[in-house]
């Protein structure tokens, strides 16, 4: 009796990240995808640092998040542009990941971000998941973010008009955030805002979507903080070249020992 009651209860098979394909074989749609995404994650680093001190969280960019088992298995998979998850380990048994699978993290990403190339229809669409007989509707990015995923944030950039639009998930809905006084979306879980900044990355001057502090303050990259460095040595050089060599005395500077 306990024999047969014990294999009644074993849910189904369920795969894992090693039997899921890690790519739909799909082009990346332009050519500020990869570079906005290494300046999303280039830029959190310290803040992640301080956030999960053990290192537990992962970020994936154009990466597939498996939310339902299909065949073939990547049409069960959504793949964000650019994503969050805190509390989970960077690697699975000493492996790098090569997808995200809800059924066996059971933790939704924090936020998703999708850069829409064209008129953004696509990452707006709330066509639900529709069965009849062996019928299957192909449900929306939105709705699947916002129903199944459930991801709290979900931001939607759009590089046609440098656009951005961000979505609070409650009560089991998402709904319209709106910008502060800075224009940027505060995302309290990650203690950082997100807008948009003009500037040069990579070759490229145009809009690109950056993190702020929550005061306000925009979070460098490892070149921009070398950067400032720089500039404040330069600073203090300069300051200290104005000064008297009574004066640097005084304050015991050997100006040719710091030059």
């Amino acid at each position: 009796m306990t024999e047969t009651a014990n294999k009644t209860d074993l849910p189904p098979f369920f795969p894992d990240r090693t039997q899921l394909p890690e790519s739909d074989g799909t082009f990346v749609q332009n050519f500020q995808e990869y570079p906005q995404s290494l300046l999303l994650t280039d830029s959190l680093t310290s803040t992640l640092q301080r956030l999960h001190p053990d290192g537990y969280y992962c970020i994936g960019q154009d990466c597939g998040i498996y939310w339902r088992e299909t065949e073939p298995p990547e049409k069960g998979a959504e793949a964000p542009d650019w994503f969050y998850v805190g509390n989970v380990p960077p690697k699975l048994q000493g492996q790098y990941r090569r997808s995200y699978v809800i059924w066996r993290e059971h933790i939704a990403p924090t936020i998703v971000l999708e850069f829409a190339s064209g008129d953004g229809r696509e990452q707006r669409d709330r066509t639900p998941l529709y069965r009849r007989g062996e019928e299957v509707t192909k449900p929306g990015k939105f709705w699947v973010y916002e129903q199944i995923i459930r991801a709290p944030y979900y931001g939607i950039f759009s590089i046609r008009d440098n656009s951005l639009e961000v979505y609070h998930h409650v009560d089991g809905f998402y709904q319209a955030m709106t910008p502060n006084d800075r224009g940027h979306y505060p995302i309290p879980p990650m203690q950082v805002e997100l807008g948009v900044w003009e500037g040069t990355y990579q070759n490229q001057t145009q809009h690109w979507l950056r993190w702020w502090d929550l005061e306000g303050n925009l979070l460098l990259i490892g070149q921009e903080e070398a950067q400032q460095e720089r500039q404040k040595r330069q600073q203090l050089e300069e300051k200290l070249r104005s000064l008297s060599p009574e004066q640097l005395a005084t304050l015991g500077i050997d100006l040719d020992a710091i030059g």
